[in-house]
């Protein structure tokens, strides 16, 4: 069973940094798209973060300028660096590879979500 786990999340202060990492079970290939996502209560998930299989890095408007979208194939691993957090970016920060395709089939794989609190 494919698995990606999060490390990373916590509570910290506005202006702070963090850094949240995304290790998967398999192999990441270079073309795989890579992503993390946050969901806030009340609101739909939002795409923050996405590094396609070009190395093309797109952000959403709310996080440009502020945070990093960094993969590390060799590791598996990717990384979202999170600078100058502001409270609004509270929420369940999730890790997400793919789609992956298997002959006719795609998948998507998921970490479980890490809590990221912004305090003022």
């Amino acid at each position: 069973q494919v698995q990606l786990v999060e490390s990373g999340g916590g509570l910290v202060q506005a202006g702070q940094s963090l850094r949240l990492s995304c290790k998967s079970s398999i192999s990441i290939w270079s073309e795989d798209t890579v992503e993390w996502h946050r969901q806030v209560p009340g609101r739909t998930r939002e795409l923050v973060a996405r590094s396609g299989g070009d190395r093309n890095r797109t952000y959403s408007d709310a996080v440009k300028g502020r945070f990093a979208i960094i993969r590390d194939n060799v590791e598996d691993s990717f990384y979202l660096q999170m600078d100058n957090l502001r409270p609004d970016d509270t929420g369940i920060y999730s890790c997400k590879l793919g789609p992956r395709k298997y002959g006719v089939r795609t998948y998507d794989y998921w970490g479980q979500g890490t809590q990221v609190t912004v305090s003022a």
